[in-house]
């Protein structure tokens, strides 16, 4: 008979305390893959997300005058009356080094125009990339040609337009071709045309006030990108736009580091329990080792018969562990983000790292009872028959 023979048999009769081994160990590792699965998860939404918040770092000129709040933020220096940054120059982006990372530039001219009495932002802008820039846009209606504009909702609330309505700005006749959704926030209130339009209107051909950069940035490197701008574009103030993202991001870091300690705290608590266990096993088997040691099994066939005890149930509970905990994250992913694209993979790394971590546990907590029952003395251990 083989020890591996005598390491199945002892797990077979003793169905009770190898299940509570496994039960113990599963636990510990389906928590840990749980906590890791549901941050790696997580991360995946944030990072997806990231590329629907459309402009990350605005481009403005270089002023010590006025300034402007558009889009929630307060971005320094920008009035209709000073000097824009020449639209050309936005020709230079994609000669830096991260210029692979952009997704889209949009450049923007703003200027006050008077519709029926009221003074009313008009903005221009390129259309063919507002899908990067403004992917949460949804317009009623068409998006305006060379003659057309744009309504953010409160401006057509205000001045009673709306789909087809004809407008006169500065002399110039254009057609209302759409309408914006509510977005609650300032696009609401602007009246949008194409660039070249608002260029010939305000009387600034080839100028633009501002510019929007769309970055991939899944993993780009945002700051080193504003400071490859800044150099290539020197009369510009360039600024990375962080808000809701970075907080966000501070967030699931605070929740990951929180995971990683939880993890461990479970995994330790798995480990006692294999470890009260086999001490268990151990003292109940007294007689029996005495036996094994009395016909001429040396210590180390005592220990390993102990630890291969101990690898069988471990390697079951690694495996039955990451298909618990993986389970378990597709079940609490709802409660952490409402998106239906996020989805939980099997990954073979963290399967193997699961099973590894299984392994390990068992073997490490099995390694002091193995010890005691290989220096068990066969005359004492005999004596107990």
């Amino acid at each position: 008979m083989t020890l591996k023979d005598i390491a199945f048999r002892n797990l077979k009769r003793r169905k009770s305390k190898a299940a509570f081994v496994l039960v113990g160990l599963m636990i510990g590792v389906s928590a840990v893959v749980a906590f890791i699965s549901l941050v790696e998860a997580l991360t995946q939404d944030i990072n997806h997300k990231l590329e629907e918040y459309g402009a990350n770092i605005l481009i403005v000129p270089k002023t010590e005058n006025l300034s402007l709040t558009y889009g929630g933020l307060t971005i320094g220096g920008v009035s209709f009356d000073m000097q824009e940054i020449r639209q050309e120059d936005l020709g230079k982006i994609k000669d830096i080094k991260n210029s692979k990372n952009v997704a889209a530039v949009g450049p923007m001219l703003l200027g006050g125009v008077d519709i029926k009495d009221r003074k009313v932002l008009l903005a221009g802008m390129d259309f063919k990339v507002s899908q990067f820039l403004r992917p949460w846009w949804i317009v009623k209606g068409a998006i305006p040609e060379k003659d057309g504009v744009l309504l953010g909702s409160e401006a057509a609330r205000v001045l009673g337009l709306g789909q087809g309505k004809h407008i006169r700005v500065n002399g110039r006749e254009l057609v209302v071709s759409g309408v914006l959704d509510s977005t609650g926030s300032q696009d609401d209130q602007i009246i949008f045309t194409r660039l070249e339009t608002a260029q010939s209107i305000l009387g600034k051909e080839g100028r633009i006030s501002m510019a929007e950069v769309a970055a991939l940035c899944a993993g780009c490197p945002i700051e080193e990108m504003v400071k490859q701008l800044s150099e290539i574009l020197p009369g510009a103030n360039v600024m990375a736009i962080k808000q809701v993202v970075q907080s966000r991001m501070e967030t699931l870091d605070h929740f990951r580091k929180a995971s990683y300690l939880l993890s461990g705290v479970v995994a330790l608590v798995g480990g006692l329990v294999v470890l009260v266990t086999m001490m268990g096993s151990v003292r109940e088997r007294t007689a029996e080792i005495g036996i094994f040691r009395a016909i001429g099994y040396r210590r180390s066939h005592v220990m390993q018969i102990i630890l291969l005890e101990a690898a069988v149930v471990a390697a079951l509970a690694g495996v039955l562990g990451y298909l618990v905990g993986l389970g378990a994250t597709k079940l609490a992913l709802p409660f952490f983000t409402t998106s239906h694209s996020v989805a939980v993979p099997l990954d073979p790394f963290l399967a193997g790292a699961a099973f590894a971590l299984a392994l390990v546990l068992g073997l490490v907590a099995s390694l002091y009872p193995a010890l005691l029952a290989a220096r068990l003395d066969p005359n004492e251990a005999l004596r107990a028959l």
